[in-house]
């Protein structure tokens, strides 16, 4: 059971990788950071079609993984 959960986890760390690095950039580097980061946080500005996709897999996977790793530290052990 322990090694199902350690390999679930492993894919859910690499797919989590991915969802991450395919999202487009929010700022122009450390200056749109600095200078324009605040008005883009607080915004209202809603993701659109991948964009969209992508953070709701993001959100999905981080929540799984939150959840495999902590079955896999404490319930499991």
């Amino acid at each position: 059971m322990l090694m199902a959960v350690n390999i679930l986890l492993v894919i859910d760390a690499i797919i989590l990788i991915i969802f991450v690095l395919l999202q487009s950039g929010k700022s122009a580097g450390l200056s749109g950071a600095v200078s324009g980061g605040a008005e883009q946080l607080f915004g209202k500005q809603k993701a659109r079609g991948i964009d969209l996709i992508l953070h709701r897999g993001t959100v999905v996977t981080g929540i799984l993984f939150f959840l495999l790793a902590f079955l896999s530290a404490y319930v499991l052990q």
